[in-house]
C-alpha cells in the first residue's frame, strides 16, 4: 500500500520537529519508534506521533501515552512487530487499533491505530468508525491542539503535519473547537475543554465558548451516567479541581446533570493523599483513591436523598455511595462528639468506611478523627476468645462485651499495660 496522502494536503514544510523530538525522547524510546516506523515503511505505510503525544511535546511536557497512527492496517503491523521482536499484543478489531507491549521491561506500551473517520449516528452517541486517511483522522478530533501530528518514518521523520493550526494555537494559548456542531456530537468535550484550559493555563477561545448552549447541554443530559461519571473522575485526578468545576458551574453545564450540583460549592480541600499510619482505605475497582475521595469531598455537604438520587444518575459502586453518605451525615454531627472519650469516637468511627473519615477530617480538621485513623483503630486487647474461654466463660454474646469493655480501657488510658489488663478482666469475668 503506496502513499495515500491527497497532494494538496500538504505538510509544514518549514516546521521539522526532529530536534526536539531527539531531544525531548531518552535514546531507548527514539530506538522503540525507529523500529516501528522501518516496519511501517516495509508495509507501505505512513506513520506519524499525534495527538495529545505531539501537544505535550510541543508544550515540553511529560509524554505520557505514545500514540502512533498510520495510514494503513494497524494490526497487520502490531502482529509483525510481535513475530519480530515478541511481546504481548491486544486487538481491537473494531477500532482498528492495536496495544503493543515489548518485552523489554524499559520500553513503553504502544498504541498503534489505523487513521480513521468517526461519524455520529445521532447527536451525544459514540461513534461509527472507519478506516480513513491520517487528514480524517485529525478532523475527527476535539481540539486543534489535539490535530497535529508529527511524521516519524524514513526521510520524512519530524514533518509535522498541522492543517488546522494546532501550533498556532498553542503559541495563543487557545482551546478551539474543529467545527461547529463538535460539543453537539460529543458534549463530553465540554468537560475536556475546561481540564485542559486549567491544566495548560490555557483560555477556551469565545467562539468555542459559545458553543456550550442549550442543545449541546440538552445532549449533555441525556448521556449515560457512566459517561459523564467518567469525567469527573478524570477532573478529580488534575491538580487543581476545584477551578474546573468553578468554570464548569458558570457554564451552566451541571444543571443538565442535577439541579443540586448547579448551586453547591466547588471549593475543595487539597485531595491529599492519607499518611500511611492511617491504615487501608477501601475503595472502588474502578475509581483511584484521588478520585473516590474527591467525589465524597465533593457531594459532602449534600442531604443524603440528594446523594442517593446523584448516585443512581452517575451509576455510583455502592462502596462510593456508602462513603459519601457516611461522609456527609458525620460532618452534620461532629459537633456533638465533642466531649467524647476516645472510645466513643472509636466505637462510633468503625462503623464508618475509613474514606469518609478521612475526608470530614480534611474539611474539618478535627484531632479525634485523625487520632482515630493513625492510632485508635488499631488498639486492641490483649486479651483474646481463647483467653476468655480458658477462664472457663461460655462463647457468647458476653465475650464481645467483655473485649469491648476492655478495648474501651486501652483507649481511655484507664489500662495502661497486661497487668492492668488482667486486673480489669478479672473482674469484669466475676461480674
Amino acid at each position: 500500500m503506496g502513499r495515500i496522502i491527497p497532494d494538496f494536503l500538504c505538510y509544514n514544510t518549514n516546521v521539522n520537529l526532529a530536534d526536539l523530538l531527539k531531544k525531548s525522547l531518552d535514546s531507548s524510546l527514539l530506538d522503540l519508534i525507529h523500529r516501528v516506523a522501518d516496519e511501517s515503511s516495509a508495509f507501505g505505510f505512513p506513520i506519524y506521533l499525534v495527538g495529545g503525544s505531539v501537544r505535550d511535546l510541543m508544550l515540553a511536557r511529560p509524554i505520557v501515552d505514545l500514540d502512533l497512527t498510520l495510514e494503513g492496517d494497524a494490526i497487520k503491523l502490531a502482529r509483525a512487530l510481535v513475530k519480530k521482536y515478541g511481546g504481548d499484543l491486544t486487538i481491537h478489531e473494531k477500532f482498528f487499533t492495536a496495544t503493543w507491549t515489548p518485552q523489554s521491561s524499559n520500553s513503553p506500551i504502544l498504541d498503534l491505530i489505523s487513521a480513521r473517520r468517526e461519524t455520529y449516528a445521532s447527536p451525544g452517541a459514540l461513534p461509527t468508525v472507519t478506516k480513513s486517511t491520517l487528514d480524517d483522522d485529525l478532523r475527527r478530533r476535539d481540539f486543534t491542539i489535539n490535530a497535529m501530528a508529527i511524521r516519524v518514518d524514513g526521510d520524512y521523520f519530524g514533518e509535522l503535519y498541522d492543517p488546522l493550526h494546532g501550533q498556532n494555537d498553542i503559541e495563543k494559548k487557545s482551546i478551539r473547537v474543529l467545527h461547529p456542531k463538535s460539543f453537539v456530537d460529543d458534549p463530553t468535550r465540554i468537560f475536556r475543554a475546561v481540564r485542559y484550559a486549567e491544566r495548560y493555563g490555557f483560555t477556551v477561545e469565545p467562539e468555542t465558548l459559545k458553543l456550550v448552549n442549550d442543545e449541546s447541554r440538552k445532549v449533555l443530559s441525556d448521556l449515560s451516567g457512566e459517561r459523564l461519571r467518567h469525567e469527573f473522575d478524570l477532573i478529580f485526578d488534575e491538580p487543581n479541581p476545584s477551578a474546573m468545576l468553578k468554570q464548569l458551574s458558570e457554564l451552566d453545564v451541571f444543571q443538565s446533570i442535577h439541579d443540586q450540583l448547579q448551586v453547591m460549592r466547588y471549593e475543595l480541600p487539597p485531595l491529599e493523599e492519607p499518611l500511611s499510619g492511617f491504615g487501608e482505605f477501601a475503595v472502588p475497582d474502578m475509581l483511584s483513591f484521588r478520585q473516590s475521595l474527591g467525589w465524597t469531598l465533593y457531594l459532602i455537604n449534600l442531604s443524603e436523598a440528594d446523594i442517593e438520587t446523584l448516585a443512581e444518575r452517575l451509576a455510583f459502586p455502592a462502596l462510593l455511595t456508602k462513603a459519601v453518605i457516611s461522609a456527609s451525615t458525620l460532618k452534620k454531627v461532629l459537633p456533638s462528639f465533642k466531649e467524647w472519650k476516645p472510645s466513643q469516637w472509636t466505637f462510633h468511627l468503625d462503623d464508618l468506611p475509613s474514606l469518609s473519615v478521612y475526608a470530614v477530617y480534611l474539611v474539618s480538621k478535627e484531632t479525634a478523627l485523625s487520632d482515630y485513623l493513625s492510632k485508635w483503630q488499631h488498639v486492641k486487647p490483649l486479651t483474646t476468645g481463647d483467653d476468655l474461654k480458658a477462664r472457663g466463660l461460655e462463647p457468647g454474646p458476653r465475650f464481645g462485651e467483655i473485649l469491648r469493655q476492655l478495648r474501651a480501657a486501652r483507649l481511655d488510658g484507664e489500662v495502661r499495660n497486661e497487668e492492668d489488663e488482667s486486673r480489669l478482666l478479672a473482674s469484669l469475668a466475676n461480674n
